[in-house]
């Protein structure tokens, strides 16, 4: 459908364009007095954007009656980890210059740098097997179990994003009062759904 179509560009485009943002501020040399922590702090906080606007999207296709929505859900997930691959990127290049032996002691001594890897990783499986291919192969209800791992991936950011912080703690906090509607939603839903069929003979007595 064309409207499908339609909306999927402006996802897309409307993605892309933090990154072009980031990308010019570079080129003006605009990205602050510390441009590591700069680069650091925004590819991470649009990977915890994308991820909650990513599981925002069944609530939403559900509350608007608007099925076709679910077809932007793998395309907002996959910026998530787009935008989490820049962010480990940044981390492991400019930050540590690829020393593994540096990252690994950074990675046990440092609990939110563990917590942040652990929510990539979680992430990766999630990107590996996006595809409709991956999808057939799966099969899918072994593909949903699987994608149930971005519950994890979305804690263990925003957890990490409040550890970072350590002063100003408003904008993790906000995430994960999203994060936290986002799954009572998913536990209500899943509550409702296995009770509504034990009920149904009762009511046909």
């Amino acid at each position: 459908m064309k409207e499908i179509g339609f909306a999927k560009l402006v996802v897309f485009v409307n993605s892309i364009v933090p990154l072009l943002l980031l990308g010019w501020d570079g080129l003006r040399g605009d990205l602050g007095a510390n441009p590591l922590e700069f680069v650091t702090h925004t590819t991470g906080t649009l990977t915890l954007v994308f991820l909650l606007i990513s599981l925002a999207v069944t609530p939403l296709r559900k509350t608007l009656g608007q099925p076709w929505m679910i077809k932007l859900r793998r395309m907002t997930g996959l910026f998530a980890f787009f935008y989490g691959c820049l962010h480990l990127m940044t981390y492991l290049w400019f930050d540590k210059f690829f020393n593994i032996a540096e990252i690994g002691r950074d990675t046990i001594k440092r609990p939110f740098i563990t917590l942040g890897m652990a929510s990539f990783f979680l992430m990766l499986p999630l990107a590996l097997t996006s595809t409709n291919k991956m999808v057939k192969r799966l099969g899918g209800r072994r593909w949903n179990r699987l994608h149930r791992l971005v519950y994890l991936a979305a804690i263990a950011g925003v957890i990490h994003y409040w550890m970072l912080v350590k002063a100003d703690t408003r904008i993790p906090l906000a995430f994960g009062a999203v994060l936290a509607v986002l799954l009572i939603y998913r536990a209500l839903a899943a509550f409702f759904k296995r009770r509504l069929p034990a009920q149904e003979p009762s009511e046909n007595l």
